[in-house]
């Protein structure tokens, strides 16, 4: 008898762990105040978290229609003018620190890639790499080869970008 009277009560422990708790629900009246609060603060919780995500997803959908329409913007227009009239403003001569600063901006905002998402595939702070972009700072070569890296290109063809830039600047 005992026996059955378990196989009971298990059944009963079954068909109440598949229903869905609601406040009302017996199993949430059991909870002490504070184990209440906590349930209430996690629901909170996973409340905001949806909510940031959608916030984010909605940010990343904007930026990439606004890169798509730049890209067909930069598409329709002349490679070769557009280039002239950049490396004509800035007739003085370039740093080599300053030249691999504007090609790694370059290609960072040509991949679409943010300053957060480049320093942490690289392993770099963000400060630091914002300054090389800048040209303020001048980076090791593990450095650059990470970062180089994270973009998605080899240090020898980041160096060739560079030196490429070079000669386009000091014609």
């Amino acid at each position: 008898m005992d026996t059955m009277t378990r196989t009971n009560e298990q059944t009963d422990v079954t068909t109440l762990s598949t229903r869905p708790v609601q406040a009302g629900n017996a199993r949430m009246r059991d909870l002490t105040p504070a184990q209440r609060r906590a349930v209430m603060f996690a629901q909170q919780q996973v409340i905001r978290a949806r909510a940031a995500k959608k916030a984010k997803d909605e940010r990343q959908a904007a930026l990439s229609r606004m890169w798509q329409a730049e890209d067909a913007e930069q598409q329709s227009k002349p490679r070769a003018a557009s280039r002239k009239r950049e490396f004509t403003s800035e007739s003085r001569d370039m740093s080599l620190r300053e030249a691999i600063g504007h090609v790694l901006r370059d290609l960072r905002t040509q991949d679409h890639k943010t300053l957060r998402e480049v320093s942490e595939k690289a392993g770099v702070s963000l400060g630091y790499l914002s300054e090389v972009e800048r040209g303020q700072k001048e980076a090791s070569s593990e450095l650059l080869g990470s970062i180089a890296e994270s973009l998605g290109l080899s240090t020898a063809q980041m160096l060739r970008m560079v030196a490429d830039y070079l000669d386009s600047v000091e014609l």
